[in-house]
């Protein structure tokens, strides 16, 4: 089996990679039988050196690999036909960008495993960039405030090498005596926090924080239990949630008139309801000045993410009585911060993570007959068909929907 590491070719460029070079020698360690080379590259965070140096091979030639492991979108000239693939398509989601993406990949007859796929027998994501969007996200969220209120000036994450560099600016900073509230119970969510509790924000419990005042900055954590209510005001718990989303609404107005920021770390389902509304937003009781949404489903639960943002232009004003973008220092603006590829501000440690993750629970499927069934379900296409599992791609392949 010969794995290619692929240049990664998509605009604005992404300096990720999926293995470094240390993480290849000790997939060799462990599969010695494993042949990895790597195609060179001028804009990796690793670089072609870095690799050699460790005796791997740099090539600008990958045809005559098996399996090719890049991290955002191949542009479809560049795809080689006959090949499989691993990197994030972005077309599960019926996505119409990227609809000739998945076309061209049937017509290529290339079987196509999607990071977004690789789940265990629980349908749980196993690998994935979600800490690293939670800690920049966090991080530029605290940065927005800075700006918005003249306060201080933190440098952008993309020119700090890592995590405890962005933890060593926040420890700079003397916040007011702020209320944060952070949603969300996965991997995004927990890096928010490490960067919360980094900066020694003290957490407090949702009672407390909705009812009392506080001399030091606070945050609360929560989740669908603390910010949702059934509309008919019964009892429920998570099963009944997730099993009737329809039978609930957002009661996070609450939290949006006690805080200052916002940082939106949710994974959002499809027909859960709105978190925060346009009238939440536009009442005279919020009191939100920064909305850091890492999550940025735009059109979705959070209704200032009007668009993505930009890590060259992170930031956006939102007016809510007109719900409208306007200058980040309009007076009467919230700012958003909606990046939607956070963790390319920080290439080096997501890159380190992510290729621990792939080397855990995805090489070893190579080499037991995939055991655990771990790329039989990733699978989106095979032998020139969407495989039964992703056959509801159909109509968008079509060009249907």
């Amino acid at each position: 089996m010969k794995f290619g590491i692929i240049k990664e070719r998509k605009n604005p460029p992404d300096r990720r990679v999926v293995f470094t070079p240390d993480e290849i020698l000790t997939l060799k360690h462990h599969f010695p039988q494993a042949e990895i080379v790597v195609e060179s590259s001028d804009i990796r965070i690793f670089s072609d050196e870095s690799y050699e140096q460790k005796g791997i091979t740099v090539t600008t030639d990958v045809s005559d690999c098996d399996v090719l492991l890049g991290v955002k979108e191949v542009p479809v000239d560049a795809l080689i036909p006959n090949k499989k693939y691993f990197f994030f398509s972005h077309t599960i989601k019926k996505q119409a960008y990227n609809r000739k993406l998945l076309q061209a990949v049937l017509a290529k007859n290339i079987e196509l495993l999607d990071h977004e796929t690789i789940v265990n027998a629980n349908n749980q994501r196993l690998i994935g960039f979600g800490r690293y969007a939670g800690i920049v996200g966090a991080y530029n969220g605290i940065r927005a405030f800075g700006i918005k209120f003249e306060l201080f000036q933190l440098p952008k994450a993309e020119t700090l090498p890592d995590q405890q560099a962005l933890i060593a600016q926040l420890r700079k900073v003397i916040l007011p005596p702020l209320k944060i509230v952070l949603t969300g119970s996965g991997k995004v969510a927990f890096g928010a926090k490490e960067m919360l509790d980094a900066m020694k924000v003290k957490q407090v419990s949702v009672e407390d924080y909705l009812t009392k005042t506080y001399t030091q900055p606070v945050y609360t954590f929560i989740d669908v239990l603390d910010y949702n209510k059934r509309k008919d005001g019964q009892p429920f718990d998570k099963k009944d949630f997730y099993a009737h989303p329809e039978a609930f609404e957002s009661n996070f107005g609450r939290f949006a008139e006690v805080s200052d920021i916002f940082i939106a770390g949710h994974f959002y389902g499809n027909g859960a309801p709105i978190i925060l509304s346009r009238e939440m937003l536009a009442s005279p009781t919020c009191s939100l000045k920064v909305v850091a949404d890492i999550s940025c489903d735009i059109d979705g639960p959070v209704a200032c993410t009007l668009r993505s943002s930009t890590i060259a232009e992170p930031l956006y004003g939102y007016l809510p009585n007109e719900h409208k973008e306007v200058d980040v220092f309009h007076p009467g603006a919230i700012v958003v911060m909606a990046v939607d590829n956070l963790p390319c501000e920080l290439p080096k440690d997501a890159s380190e993570g992510f290729g621990e993750m792939f080397l855990k629970h995805v090489i070893p499927a190579f080499y037991n007959q995939d055991s655990d069934g771990i790329l039989e379900r990733g699978k989106i296409t095979e032998n020139g068909k969407l495989t039964p599992r992703f056959a509801y791609l159909q109509d968008y392949v079509d060009g249907k929907e």
